[in-house]
């Protein structure tokens, strides 16, 4: 479960798919370069920290992960949240949080939560993703038509209105220089899929700058030098006020850094046809943001678009995920001094993309046709997430998904009452239904259908309260519950101490592993006595009978736990 995925395929490689993967890890290089220096300045630090990030994350994400294939480096996803905390708490701040991240990362691998992941609803996930989108859209636009704007509001409203107030103000070289990357990213898949439009964009816009001497904002200009080195690891700055502070962000982190890895890691195994390991792909993703802050990088993930270009380009083997972190080490080294000189318009046009990607508009128009409860959902999260801040959209995209879930498990849960006078004549095709059986006078019989949980209680106290008159036996049917909480545990408990007021003897039928395993750990069913517990509906009905001091008239079974009973159930 524990062992690396590089570990496990090393033994069978041949020099052929070694070959295919080196190629394949220099070609996802070349394509994350452009993407690892947008993300960082979209995320409020400087360029050469996305390059820092894609290098060391991106290695140990491969050599340590579960998945053949996955890429690890910076995403878009990480981008608001990044900067939300660079503009509270600077960029020591940012590291500590990444650091932070990392560790929660690691608990969750080794609790084994991977599988866990899977139950995030899909409302939420696209919610807030599409929010994100949004987000990274409304960042760029300044840099995108060179607005002459001193500072760019930080809420999404505010921004808009500024946009609004100093349209005017677009500078056109910068405009040209953008619209001319966007058109190059769009359609270069039209010429040729083997070398993404990204690339191009980045190489000919760069040119006509250089060449043309335009007066376009560059690397450059706006951050200076990028480093032809990497420097040396060294702890962030922390006191405890500060951690307090970045739990919930740095939780945020680690949550959205495990959920897009995952994802990413499922996407692959749909497209190679393998299998990766859930819970060692989250402690590989929990090292990679523990060292990587050392080095001055921010928080790294499961890439999807780079991890779908590796896999389209051969790549089989974690080989292809550490040559790509070696490429982009190189061209670091070697290239760094000529990527200051990439346009800023250009890597807005580059993240715009990468927006419009990340926002699968026609899954979002999709789940408008969903349920009414997941549609607010997805509504709610996508709000919160453009307007408010993206932790609490998650909180309570999470809540309110929970909330609305219970609410339907309820509306699933049912009681009935079933009497001599009152019975279910709308289940006659059911061969265990009591309108077969003979119900004796002074017995009264409940049904509940679905768990029984604290959403549904209300149900059964207001059904217990249908009929006035105490019985002599009340039988409970079982038979449709799989699963019985705290709240459902203590209901039965108050029922019991209420026959006993009433001289009514309380009869079980139908209990299933689950609430059986409850009822002895609750120290009910002691109480409530093994003879008065059945299997089925037969022997309730006989045991009502010997108590009531009548013949015996059902079929007579013994008593066999519910676990060793599956054909026997009622």
């Amino acid at each position: 479960m524990f062992k690396p995925k590089f570990f496990t395929v090393l033994p069978g490689l041949t020099k052929e798919q070694i070959a295919k993967d080196v190629v394949s890890g220099i070609l996802v290089g070349i394509v994350a370069l452009p993407l690892a220096i947008a993300f960082a300045i979209a995320s409020g630090v400087s360029p050469e920290k996305g390059l820092i990030t894609a290098v060391i994350g991106g290695f140990i994400v491969s050599f340590l992960g579960g998945s053949r294939v996955q890429i690890g480096g910076p995403t878009g996803a990480f981008i608001v949240i990044l900067y939300g905390i660079v503009q509270q708490y600077g960029v020591n701040g940012l590291m500590l949080a990444t650091l932070m991240a990392g560790v929660i990362l690691i608990l969750m691998g080794v609790a084994q939560f991977g599988s866990l992941i899977k139950f995030i609803p899909y409302p939420v996930i696209v919610g807030f993703t599409t929010g994100i989108a949004v987000i990274i859209f409304s960042t760029q636009i300044k840099d995108l038509l060179g607005l002459d704007m001193p500072t760019v509001p930080a809420e999404f409203i505010e921004k808009w209105h500024a946009y609004a107030t100093h349209l005017t103000s677009f500078d056109p070289a910068t405009t040209l220089t953008g619209a001319l990357a966007l058109l190059i990213i769009v359609f270069w898949p039209k010429v040729s899929r083997k070398i993404p439009g990204s690339i191009i964009a980045l190489l000919v816009t760069t040119v006509l700058v250089q060449v043309l001497q335009l007066d376009v904002a560059t690397i450059e200009s706006r951050f200076g030098e990028i480093p032809s080195s990497l420097p040396a690891p060294s702890l962030p700055f922390f006191d405890f006020e500060t951690i307090r502070n970045l739990i919930m962000p740095a939780t945020t982190i680690a949550l959205l850094g495990a959920i897009e890895a995952l994802l990413s890691a499922v996407v692959a195994d749909g497209m190679i046809g393998s299998r990766h390991k859930s819970n060692m792909e989250l402690i590989a993703q929990g090292v990679a943001n523990i060292v990587t802050p050392l080095f001055g990088g921010i928080p790294v993930t499961g890439a999807i678009a780079r991890t779908a270009t590796n896999i389209k380009n051969g790549g089989r083997t974690p080989i292809a995920g550490i040559v790509h972190a070696l490429t982009l080490l190189a061209i670091m080294l070697l290239f760094g001094q000529w990527a200051k000189l990439i346009p800023m318009p250009t890597l807005a046009a580059i993240l715009i993309v990468v927006a419009w990607n990340m926002s699968e508009y026609h899954v979002f128009r999709q789940l408008l046709k969903s349920p009414k409860s997941d549609v607010i959902v997805l509504l709610t999260t996508f709000s919160l997430t453009v307007l408010f801040d993206l932790t609490v959209a998650i909180e309570i995209g999470m809540l309110l998904a929970v909330i609305l879930f219970m609410r339907r498990m309820a509306e699933l849960t049912n009681v009935g009452v079933i009497t001599r006078e009152l019975k279910d004549r709308d289940e006659e095709d059911d061969p265990n239904t009591i309108v077969t059986r003979s119900v004796p006078e002074g017995v009264e019989v409940f049904e509940i259908n679905g768990p029984f949980f604290f959403g549904a209680v209300s149900k059964f106290r207001d059904a217990m309260h249908i009929i006035e008159k105490a019985p002599k036996v009340r039988i409970v049917r079982m038979r449709q519950v799989y699963s019985i909480d705290a709240t459902g545990l203590n209901m039965v408990k108050d029922m019991l101490a209420d026959c006993r007021k009433s001289g009514t003897t309380l009869v079980l039928s139908g209990v299933h592993a689950q609430p059986m395993f409850a009822l002895q750990q609750y120290e009910l069913h002691d109480q409530i006595g093994e003879e008065n517990i059945f299997g089925n509906i037969d022997d309730a009905l006989d045991r009502s009978r010997e108590i009531l001091g009548l013949p015996k008239e059902g079929r007579k079974r013994d008593f066999v736990p519910s676990v060793q009973r599956e054909k026997q159930e009622d």
